[in-house]
């Protein structure tokens, strides 16, 4: 199993057709495409879709000549599994470098109430002994 697969193995393309289908629910190739800020060819989201449906995140079913898509594992298990790739790809598994990243980000401009919040998700891990 490659690294892309073990992180998630999705492409920004195709990160882009499960967040629109997350958003939808479910829907046709044609409304995943509708749904896309500067979309592929229909072509290229059905393509996507095979892959997507061939790696085991999304399923379909048959409405006369379409496929209803819809994903297999639920958001915030996808999440996880995406945020455990760029952890380990982009920070060396060092989870205070990620939010240590996070908090310095200009574009992130953490308020003070979210700065309380993760002290109290920190502190709850410490009680938790995690």
């Amino acid at each position: 199993m490659s690294k892309r697969e073990k992180s998630g193995g999705l492409s920004r393309r195709e990160r882009q057709i499960m967040d629109a289908l997350y958003r939808l629910g479910k829907g046709s190739a044609a409304d995943i495409r509708e749904s896309l800020e500067a979309p592929p060819t229909y072509t290229a989201v059905r393509t996507h879709l095979a892959i997507l449906q061939e790696k085991g995140h999304v399923k379909f079913e048959s409405d006369g000549t379409r496929y209803i898509y819809e994903p297999v594992v639920p958001r915030n298990e996808m999440a996880k599994s995406v945020m455990d790739g760029v952890l380990q790809t982009f920070f060396g598994g060092s989870v205070e470098r990620v939010v240590a990243t996070l908090i310095d980000s200009e574009e992130a401009a953490v308020t003070q109430e979210q700065l309380d919040r993760l002290a109290e998700i920190i502190e709850q891990a410490r009680r938790e002994g995690r």
